[in-house]
C-alpha cells in the first residue's frame, strides 16, 4: 500500500449534450458503465465486496475543483453524466443516440471504468477532470483529429493549472467526505 488517499484523473471525452461544448471542462458526479471486459473488483477471490457507487466521485474534491475553475474563469460544468464504453472503437450513430436521449449521458468516453470503481474500493477520493473535444457522432457533424488535438492542447494548460491549484486546498484529513470508509458496509 502506497498511502494514496486522493487521485486526480483528467481525460478526453466527447460530447452528447449541445449544451456541453468542446472546450469545456466537466466534473461528472454521475457515471454509467457500459463497459463489458474489464475486472471491476480487487476482490475476485473468497471475499466479496458490493461497494457502493451511489456518488462515484468525491464531493469534496468536486467543490474544490468548481472553485479553482471559477477563479480560472473556465467554462466548465461541475456535474453531468459520464458514460463510459468499451473502447477502442467509437460509437456508432445509433448507440451514440441511445446514451444521449434514453440514458440522459451528458458526456462519453473509454477512460474511467474501472478506475473510479477500483479507487473507491480502495477508499480513494476519486476526481475526474473531463475535457470535451468534439459531439460525439449523435450531433452528425464531422470531428477531425486536428480539431481534437487543438481543443485536447488548449485544455491540457488549463487542467496543468486547476490541479496545481487544487493540490494545495486539498484538506489533508478526510472528515467531510464518505470516500475513506467505503468498504464499512461493502464487504461480506
Amino acid at each position: 500500500e502506497l498511502g494514496v488517499k486522493r487521485i486526480i484523473a483528467p481525460s478526453a471525452v466527447g460530447s452528447l449534450n449541445y449544451d456541453y461544448q468542446p472546450g469545456d471542462i466537466m466534473l461528472p458526479d454521475q457515471l454509467i458503465d457500459f463497459t463489458k471486459n474489464r475486472n471491476y473488483s480487487f476482490f475476485d477471490g473468497s471475499q466479496v465486496c458490493h461497494i457502493s457507487m451511489a456518488d462515484p466521485f468525491c464531493n469534496d474534491l468536486r467543490k474544490i475543483a468548481t472553485v479553482c475553475l471559477s477563479d480560472l474563469g473556465t467554462r466548465f460544468h461541475n456535474q453531468g453524466t459520464y458514460v463510459c464504453i468499451e473502447g477502442p472503437r467509437f460509437s456508432t450513430r445509433s448507440e451514440s443516440r441511445i446514451f444521449r436521449d434514453i440514458f440522459k449521458a451528458d458526456i462519453i468516453g473509454m477512460t474511467l471504468v474501472p478506475e473510479c470503481i477500483l479507487a473507491r474500493e480502495s477508499e480513494i477520493c476519486y476526481l475526474s477532470i473531463s475535457t470535451i473535444t468534439d459531439y460525439d457522432v449523435w450531433a452528425e457533424q464531422p470531428v477531425s483529429s486536428k480539431d481534437i488535438i487543438e481543443i485536447l492542447h488548449k485544455n491540457v494548460e488549463t487542467t496543468r493549472t486547476v490541479i496545481s491549484k487544487l493540490i494545495p486546498l486539498i484538506p489533508t484529513d478526510r472528515n467531510s467526505c464518505n470516500c475513506g470508509s467505503a468498504l464499512d458496509e461493502a464487504l461480506l
